[in-house]
């Protein structure tokens, strides 16, 4: 008896302490005779995988190519996770991939393999009949789930510290274990880090990797990318994510029309979710710094938090346009205390009080701190 999707995932935990390479390969192993695969676009980094992603994909379909995108976590809905030719799979699509998967694995392999594991095997089948899937990482690259699948061209988003417990405490280590997920092609993002650009040097000397780094300076898009960029409220590093699409796709020699970006949008990339809130999902210091730079005057921050991340930093930098700090409750067993929050709040003595689900319509608000941040704000039934 096949258990439902949901069922099955309800029992696999989405967070674990160790990886595991061993059974996704042997997974994949058994799964890739059995189907075809599309050519795949790997897509690796700290910051900006989701926006990049959907950016090439967005802008293949609108092309005539049929792509599949798939990306994690999801904010509301489990098929966010499947972006399919302009919109997320249906739960039917899912659930008859599913079942082939199921039934091609094991009962052993299905019950072993992560919650990201599985779902990354199931994208295989969700996406098979189209010509190109754009495949996001989870938070690694050499030892990620995504890695195991063939590549035709591997993307490096900008790289900074996050996941240190499991990608090692210094730049040079966090790319290096990134970068060694590259296969014969890669195109590397605007870094902020020398040491990024080093690594990757060096591993695709290694591996007899051709390797392109994508800067505004040397970008032929720019300027039509900053046009979009002004016309729909874009920040910096959408700019560079959308510059970065575009050199992909010219590396892969795809036709594409750039104006395709003016319909682009992604829910939580400073996503204008009112006229006077944005949502973004970010959750780390690198994303703190790119809202910083958007932040024109002081706005209500609807914040907060998991454990491993560095709040203190990050509120310290933001501390300046932060009128007040509203803490939302989230649903993450990484959730930080809410009395530790409360008192690095006080320390940098910064106004807050609790998210109650009131908006008014006198301030600006920003809504920031994790996916579970923002999930729990679109789920909240208070919101006026």
């Amino acid at each position: 008896m096949i258990p439902a999707l949901n069922l099955l995932l309800s029992t696999k935990p989405l967070y674990y302490k160790h990886i595991d390479y061993v059974r996704i390969t042997d997974a994949f192993e058994v799964i890739k005779p059995l189907i075809k695969i599309p050519k795949v676009i790997h897509i690796v980094g700290t910051n900006g995988k989701g926006s990049t992603g959907r950016m090439m994909s967005h802008m293949l379909y609108n092309s005539g190519f049929s792509v599949g995108h798939y990306s994690s976590p999801h904010i509301l809905k489990f098929n966010e996770r499947f972006w399919l030719n302009g919109s997320n799979c249906s739960d039917k699509l899912l659930e008859d991939s599913h079942k082939r998967l199921y039934e091609i694995l094991t009962n052993k392999q299905s019950d072993e393999l992560s919650y990201f594991e599985y779902t990354t095997m199931l994208a295989l089948f969700v996406f098979e009949k189209c010509d190109y899937i754009v495949l996001e990482a989870g938070m690694g690259g050499e030892h990620d789930a995504t890695n195991v699948i063939p590549k035709v061209l591997s993307v490096i988003t900008p790289i900074d510290f996050d996941h240190q417990a499991f990608l090692g405490n210094d730049i040079n280590s966090i790319a290096s274990t990134k970068l060694r997920s590259i296969g014969n092609l890669a195109i590397i993002a605007p870094q902020i880090h020398q040491e990024v650009l080093h690594a990757a040097n060096k591993i695709a000397l290694q591996k007899d990797a051709k390797l392109y780094f994508v800067t505004r300076e040397t970008s032929s898009h720019f300027h039509s990318i900053e046009q979009i960029a002004c016309e729909n409220s874009w920040g910096d590093f959408l700019i560079d994510n959308a510059i970065t699409a575009c050199e992909a796709l010219d590396v892969l020699g795809l036709e594409y029309d750039i104006r395709s970006l003016q319909t682009w949008t992604m829910m939580g990339r400073y996503f204008q979710y009112a006229a006077n809130i944005h949502v973004d999902v970010g959750h780390n210091l690198l994303a703190a710094k790119a809202i910083n730079k958007l932040l024109y005057k002081p706005v209500v921050l609807i914040y907060n938090t998991l454990e491993d991340k560095p709040y203190n930093q990050i509120l310290e930098l933001l501390k300046p346009k932060i009128s007040k700090l509203l803490i939302i409750a989230i649903d993450s067993p990484r959730a930080l205390k809410i009395e530790i929050l409360e008192n690095t709040l006080k320390e940098l003595e910064i106004p807050y009080d609790f998210f109650d689900g009131t908006i008014d319509p006198k301030h600006e608000y920003l809504v920031f701190g994790s996916f579970a941040v923002v999930e729990a704000f679109l789920k909240s039934k208070e919101v006026r």
